[in-house]
């Protein structure tokens, strides 16, 4: 039954999992079960740690009430003959999740958070799993480098970026959760039994690592076993208190190692900019202490002196703009030259068309804004001003800066006097879902190509990777045989164009990538396919720029990964 395999998840293995496939009719609900409660301790044996240890002022007693089981709801114990690892297939999970979209939900509300405790609890067995996964990939992935010849520096690259792909998350996450795996599986026993036993979730368990990171793996283990050889007493705890909790601790056994993280730290200082919704967007600072209370207070100063003097703005509004004073220069914030690639239809930019224009790196705008953005920039009495606007069907890009004409676009400056809009225009093929595609002989994309490249992805194009464009890159290598043009050139970011460049990785462009071609309807450009070592494909495509005709989505074709999947699951 899927309750068996819910329960089994759920039982504290660190390394195990186990998942018994589904069994009866599939039309009829599956009734879920509540699973039996995890043991405590290391591998649910060994005794509780004691509370002399412990700092008293950060335990909490919590008592729950929970309803009396009844025995149509308790669940045995697995027995002996299931502790033996099982080779876990694809098939087994497949089965559990159907299981799991099929439940009765004909229940009481106590079986409703009964099973609400039991899901959170598998959810941790899954992480568990995963962690596991992922740290066996990067030992084999690196035994297999070693054995090629790889040098050791550069042994372990491509894993991360092939955890991305298959979690379906960026590269930078990958990045972390790979970390989170080695540190889990190979320092902390402890906090991976408790993940695996459902005690602990993942997000707590990557607090822990993260707090521990600074330590020796000596003291790291000191305080897995400190804080997680019982999880129970964690029980209640907020992640705050867990945090503390690990800091205080850290700080009794190696103080000097949070002196020189301290010291680290201020060498990630930054300034990050991220689009926000409604065509706002966030610009934030990593500071030290110091500096950071510093630049807020200036801030907040310059604010009451403003109200003070009958300003109607908020305070949150007058710090903002003194902000984009004093780092532009410009007496007024709203005077700023606007520097912006803002691409939108020509019936958009002209006209009353509804059409949403696009700002690569931030996102859909709409048309309005987009045509009060470019009349701002047109009754602006600015030399300097620059903001441009590049059309996806027949209309034009504007820009301050020195685009000069390339392949098939052609460039004008609107408005007269000192007023710095430049409209540039973009054309498409005849059924106006691709930009004209444009080439080069060089090796290295000349700028009129590499900004028609940014143009057209807008972003990295690795799947589920939205960093910004870094790299103009080849699909196909020029070193093997690859052409200079828009359909072989993809626009990536810096650490997935490093992540194609390891051990047998390879990226493929579409058979049916003429110039030009599109590879879904309403894309631009053919798809990219991406090629991992383990043989799983993963297809890239660039997104429809605006105008572009509205069709349905097909369904895409199978990968070769899905077919193997679907092969197993049958064959289970």
């Amino acid at each position: 039954m899927v309750n068996d395999a819910a329960a089994a998840a759920s039982s504290g293995e660190a390394s195990r999992v186990t998942a018994t496939a589904a069994s009866g009719e599939a039309a009829s609900p599956t009734r879920f079960t509540k699973p039996a409660e995890p043991r405590r301790g290391k591998g649910g044996r060994g005794p509780k740690r004691p509370k002399a240890t412990r700092n008293p002022k950060a335990t909490r007693n919590v008592e729950a009430t929970k309803p009396a089981e009844s025995a149509e709801m308790a669940t045995p114990r697995r027995s002996a003959a299931t502790e033996a690892p099982m080779r876990l297939s694809v098939g087994q999970l497949v089965e559990f999740r159907e299981g799991l979209t099929a439940m009765d939900r004909d229940m009481t509300d106590a079986e409703r958070v009964d099973l609400l405790r039991a899901l959170e609890e598998v959810t941790g067995s899954i992480a568990a799993a995963q962690a596991t996964l992922a740290a066996d990939l990067d030992a084999s992935v690196r035994e297999a480098q070693r054995a090629a010849g790889v040098p050791a520096a550069r042994r372990g690259a491509g894993v991360a970026a092939q955890v991305a792909l298959a979690r379906r998350v960026s590269p930078s996450r990958g990045v972390v959760q790979l970390g989170l795996a080695k540190a889990l599986t190979a320092e902390m026993p402890h906090t991976i039994a408790a993940l695996a036993g459902g005690q602990l979730s993942e997000w707590r368990a990557t607090l822990l690592v993260k707090e521990t990171a600074c330590l020796t793996r000596e003291h790291r283990e000191e305080i897995d076993e400190e804080l997680c050889a019982d999880p129970a007493g964690l029980e209640g705890w907020g992640d705050r208190q867990l945090v503390a909790e690990v800091r205080r601790l850290g700080a009794d056994l190696e103080p000097e190692a949070l002196v020189n993280r301290a010291k680290r730290a201020e060498a990630d200082r930054r300034v990050t900019l991220r689009p926000a919704p409604d065509t706002m967007s966030q610009l934030s600072g990593l500071l030290p202490v110091g500096e950071g209370v510093a630049v807020y207070a200036a801030l907040k100063g310059e604010a009451d002196a403003a109200r003070s003097r009958g300003d109607e703005r908020t305070r949150g509004q007058v710090m903002a703009d003194t902000l984009v004073e004093r780092v532009t220069g410009q007496s007024r914030a709203e005077d700023v030259p606007v520097q912006v690639n803002l691409i939108m239809t020509d019936r958009s930019l002209l006209g009353a068309d509804t059409e949403p224009a696009v700002i690569p790196g931030h996102g859909t705008v709409p048309a309005g804004w987009a045509r009060d953005l470019v009349t701002t920039a047109l009754q602006t009495d600015h030399k300097d001003t620059a903001s441009s606007t590049a059309t996806g069907t027949t209309g034009t890009s504007t820009t301050g800066t020195d685009l000069s004409s390339t392949g098939t676009s052609t460039s004008t400056k609107a408005g007269s006097g000192s007023v710095g809009v430049w409209l540039r225009r973009l054309f498409t093929d005849p059924s106006g879902s691709a930009l004209v595609a444009m080439e080069s002989a060089a090796r290295r994309a000349p700028a009129g190509l590499a900004r028609y490249i940014t143009t057209r992805d807008q972003t990295c194009r690795t799947p589920w990777c939205d960093a910004p464009i870094r790299h103009i890159d080849h699909v196909q290598p020029h070193t093997r045989g690859g052409a200079t043009e828009a359909d072989n050139l993809e626009g990536l970011c810096e650490a997935c164009n490093y992540a194609k460049e390891a051990p047998w990785w390879s990226t493929r462009a579409s058979s049916d990538g003429a110039a030009g071609s599109t590879g879904s309807p309403g894309s631009t450009g053919p798809p990219v396919t991406i090629v991992t070592p383990t043989g799983h494909t993963y297809t890239s495509r660039p997104p429809a720029p605006p105008g572009a005709p509205r069709q349905s989505r097909a369904a895409p074709e199978p990968s070769a990964s899905e077919d193997r999947r679907q092969r197993r699951t049958d064959a289970a």
